[in-house]
């Protein structure tokens, strides 16, 4: 039975990024002043997908990484 595959590399992680920030930004400007609430929808519609991709536990633990970057930058902010 193989085993897992290896994480994306950083290179990846950029390129998804970048794609992801290019058709945020559009979704953001087409939303005009209901930009908050279509920031959270694709958030959601993200995670829906990428759950369809992989699978919940895997995803379950890219949320939890996320959360502890954004905790960390919150707490970086207040100091």
């Amino acid at each position: 039975m193989p085993g897992e595959p290896p994480p994306p590399s950083d290179a990846l992680y950029d390129k998804a990024a970048e794609i992801a920030d290019r058709h945020l930004a559009g979704a953001l400007k087409e939303g005009d002043e209901i930009d908050y609430l279509v920031a959270v929808m694709m958030i959601e519609a993200a995670v829906n997908a990428a759950v369809d991709l992989t699978s919940g536990p895997d995803i379950v633990v890219l949320l939890k990484d996320l959360v502890r970057q954004v905790e960390e930058d919150s707490a970086d902010d207040e100091d």
